[in-house]
């Protein structure tokens, strides 16, 4: 907690009651800005926090995409090849 010291000269125009009263006063308004500094900090993380939890949704959904394509495709690949094979071996047997 911050303290605050007030001048004798001020001190004395406003007695000690009216100076404590302005001491806590401050002092209140301090811890009042301090909360509303971090409540704002907290919203801000938390929407950047969303932002790159969504953006890495989306490039993780783009990876699996992009991987399932290439397998489909080199599963082709290979059927293909085993049906060259196949068809190779059927008519090195029956000639």
């Amino acid at each position: 907690m911050p303290i605050v010291t007030v001048e004798k000269p001020l001190r004395e125009k406003l007695g000690e009651d009216a100076t404590d009263a302005l001491v806590r006063l401050i002092n209140q308004a301090a811890k009042e800005q301090r909360e509303e500094s971090l409540q704002f900090l907290e919203e801000k993380f938390e929407r950047r926090l969303t932002e790159e939890i969504s953006g890495l949704k989306t490039e993780l959904v783009t990876r699996i995409e992009r991987t399932r394509s290439e397998m489909i495709r080199w599963m082709f690949v290979f059927w293909v090849g085993q049906i060259a094979v196949l068809t190779g071996i059927l008519f090195a047997v029956f000639k």
